[in-house]
């Protein structure tokens, strides 16, 4: 078995949109950012023990989906029929396996579901399995099942609720600044994209990428946006990039937005912060598509962009001090 002389990096995210510091307590924004160093250290941990990419960026967006911060998993929003529909794709760089998930209601962590999708695909199988196939798959294959109440949360419910009353429709967790301030976040939820991810390079070489989301507040049952997607919402290729992308989805997916870093660093020759920002800033925005993406590359570079006024993100490096931001003026590397 080999090793890289790169060290071994780990980068997550929780959702990009509108920075809204004044309607946030230091004790609100501090529950943030500890979910996300703690999910980071983790994750670092593994990756220091010689951890498989593919097996820590399921990992750790796993976390993500048991947080109910975050609108994944447990505390996903709501549809416009007041149900849940949860969506994750999870993709492997060595060998460009990969498997997803859409349109699931009774799956405790859709991560582990696309995981198992990934792994019967080995075999011959599908990529990307939706709704009641998807969740008797995973069933057969060992995934945790929960009555959909299990998801509820009363604070998407009452996001739902204000979306309704104005009859309109918000990307993911974007209603709830409605409520304001019973509800408030670090992130305006007016304006706030909840995709969680995460993208890393393991100690030997190799890049994996993970995806997972609640989709949209009110949306129309049945809507399916780019996390579940190869090449637009998630992304991972040994000989480039990983990738994970949270926004705007029908734009992301227009854009082939992960694909299209991979292909920036691959064809046209860019380094990786070029190809991230070439992206997210010049590319995307023409399609309506706000958000961000993070991306970490074959030689452990790391670039996490966004076009919004903040992001939940954060990175560690296998050795170094894990590093979690939210608001744009929080530098981060390549930006």
């Amino acid at each position: 078995m080999s090793f890289s002389t790169t060290p071994a990096v780990i980068a997550i995210h929780g959702g990009a949109g509108t920075l809204s510091r004044a309607s946030i307590s230091p004790e609100q924004q501090a529950r943030y950012r500890a979910a996300l160093d703690e999910i980071l250290r983790s994750a670092q941990a593994s990756l220091a023990d010689g951890a498989a990419a593919i097996d820590v960026v399921t990992e750790a967006v796993r976390q993500l989906e048991e947080c109910p911060l975050f609108n994944a998993g447990r505390g996903a929003v709501y549809t416009a029929d007041a149900r849940h529909e949860l969506d994750a794709c999870v993709m492997r760089g060595s060998d460009l396996a990969a498997g997803a998930v859409a349109g699931v209601r009774t799956l405790r962590n859709p991560i582990l579901a696309a995981r198992a999708v990934m792994e019967a695909g080995e075999a011959g199988g599908p990529v990307l399995l939706i709704g009641d196939g998807a969740e008797r798959f995973a069933a057969e294959h060992g995934c945790e099942t929960v009555a959909p109440e299990w998801f509820d949360t009363p604070e998407r419910l009452a996001q739902l609720h204000a979306m309704q009353a104005t009859d309109s429709t918000a990307l993911d967790h974007d209603g709830a600044s409605q409520l304001a301030p019973t509800v408030p976040a670090p992130l305006d939820e007016r304006d706030k994209f909840g995709t969680v991810g995460a993208v890393a390079l393991d100690a030997h070489g190799h890049l994996a990428a993970a995806t997972s989301t609640g989709g949209m507040t009110n949306k129309r049952p049945g809507r399916v946006g780019d996390s579940p997607l190869v090449g637009a919402g998630c992304y991972a290729n040994d000989r480039t990039v990983a990738v994970s992308c949270t926004g705007v989805g029908e734009a992301f997916m227009r854009g082939l937005a992960a694909y299209d870093v991979s292909a920036l660093v691959e064809y046209v020759g860019l380094p990786l912060r070029f190809a991230a920002k070439r992206v997210v800033m010049d590319k995307l925005p023409p399609l309506g598509g706000r958000g961000g993406l993070i991306a970490v590359d074959a030689r452990g570079n790391v670039a996490l962009p966004f076009n919004t006024e903040g992001m939940y993100r954060g990175w560690a490096r296998v050795g170094e001090a894990p590093v979690s931001a939210i608001y744009a003026d929080e530098a981060g590397p390549e930006q």
